[in-house]
């Protein structure tokens, strides 16, 4: 007979531990579930009770100042050089010497290169020598013509002879003019041996080597020189905003001009509006302006892109609100520009307002707000007319029947309220609240 021990136990009786532990783990795991879902569900009342039913909601806030703006027009622009000079030598012959290291920056006159100048020191020397043996020839001539007119006048020789003579002089006289041409000539071509920069700049890379037979009719010249101090930066404007700049420039007033680099971060260069083109075109509909750089520390470069900011004029004394405080839609039916204009007691009012000119995250209010309003900056996409907000420096509220200072739950302190016409952030406005100007 068969033993009843776990050494005779069925395959059955062997796998039921194995069947508890998986069970556990199920138990465990729907716990779990039903405990985060529990919890969620807690966060989502609390939600709904504090933000549906009534209760204040947390909002960044902002006081209208009064200051000055800035109306900018932006453009993007090419850094044009005043002169691009390319240096090719005026007379053909060996290049003896590079005087110059590539990217050097060099002032007008500074010398550049030499060709060889000994063909052009013999013919200088050539045409002096032809210089001098015609004004011996000249002036012997006019000697006998003095002897000649003193023999006519006594009659003792003939009138033809004297003006024979005297036509001789003339001659030798328009050889005499020649020859100093001549002369003049041989000397400038020694000069132009010599090779000076045409003006002041940057030179580039080398065209040619030095040892090399170079002509007037190489193409590529030895170098080029790109003017860099001053420069200038051609950018194209809408031709709307045309009437304003025309107005200001010819009330006489200097545009202010600034470089920025083609990441708009850094400003590279200040510099003022110099000219503008004569005609708009038609393709584009913009006109090209021009602006001019000192460019002292060499920050711009020739053919380098940059972002320009013309500064058309500065706004006085205007009502200033952050951007983002700014709301657009049709809360009472009608889309409008509008703000959430908060009150004394905490509640936001949508307010109307007209924008003015904008500069960067600050915008003028034409109409529709007071230095010393405060609006609402951030959290405004959840509120509606009427709605209780929560500011920065308030406290949450405590719940019902808890309120403290034995105050009854949800109260807060009505200094705070009494105050947030005159609301400062203790010296510091909120994210999103303009700078004072």
């Amino acid at each position: 007979m068969m033993s009843d021990g776990p050494d005779s136990a069925s395959p059955a009786w062997r796998r039921r531990p194995a069947r508890r532990t998986l069970v556990i783990i199920a138990i465990v795991a729907l716990v779990v579930v039903v405990i985060a879902l529990i919890i969620r569900h807690g966060r989502a009342l609390d939600a709904a009770a504090r933000f549906g039913r009534g209760g204040p909601m947390a909002v960044a806030v902002a006081t209208a100042t009064t200051g000055d703006i800035d109306i900018r027009l932006p453009a993007l622009g090419t850094v044009t050089p005043l002169a691009t000079v390319t240096v090719k030598t005026q007379i053909s012959g060996q290049l003896q010497q590079i005087a110059f290291k590539e990217g050097q920056l060099v002032k007008r006159g500074d010398f550049l290169a030499q060709i060889d100048p000994r063909p052009y020191q013999a013919a200088l020397e050539q045409a002096q020598g032809n210089l001098q043996r015609d004004q011996a020839l000249l002036a012997n001539a006019r000697v006998d013509l003095k002897r000649y007119q003193d023999l006519g006048a006594q009659g003792q020789i003939a009138e033809q002879q004297i003006a024979t003579q005297k036509a001789l002089v003339l001659q030798l006289e328009g050889t005499l003019v020649t020859d100093q041409a001549q002369v003049r000539n041989a000397q400038l071509n020694l000069q132009y041996t010599h090779i000076v920069a045409p003006v002041a700049g940057r030179v580039g890379l080398r065209q040619v080597d030095q040892g090399n037979y170079v002509t007037p009719g190489d193409a590529n010249g030895i170098v080029v020189v790109t003017e860099l101090q001053p420069v200038s930066v051609i950018f194209p404007m809408p031709e709307d905003k045309l009437p304003g700049v025309q107005k200001r420039v010819h009330d006489g007033a200097v545009l202010p001009v600034e470089a920025w680099d083609k990441g708009n971060t850094s400003k590279l260069a200040d510099g003022t509006l110099s000219s503008m083109d004569n005609v708009i075109d038609p393709a584009t509909g913009t006109i090209k302006m021009r602006a001019l750089f000192a460019n002292e520390d060499g920050a711009l470069f020739a053919n380098q892109f940059v972002n320009i900011q013309l500064l058309q004029d500065v706004l006085k004394d205007q009502v200033i609100i952050p951007i983002a405080a700014v709301q657009h839609g049709a809360p009472g039916g009608t889309n409008s520009t509008f703000v959430y204009l908060v009150g004394a007691d905490s509640t936001v009012a949508v307010h109307p307002i007209v924008l003015g000119a904008a500069d960067g995250e600050r915008v003028a209010v034409a109409s529709g707000l007071k230095a010393g309003d405060v609006v609402v900056t951030e959290g405004g996409d959840r509120l509606r007319d009427g709605a209780t907000v929560m500011l920065p420096q308030d406290t949450p509220a405590p719940a019902a029947g808890a309120g403290a200072g034995g105050q009854p739950g949800g109260a807060t302190n009505g200094k705070h309220r009494r105050g947030m016409g005159k609301h400062n952030w203790g010296g510091k406005p909120p994210s999103g609240a303009p700078a004072s100007s």
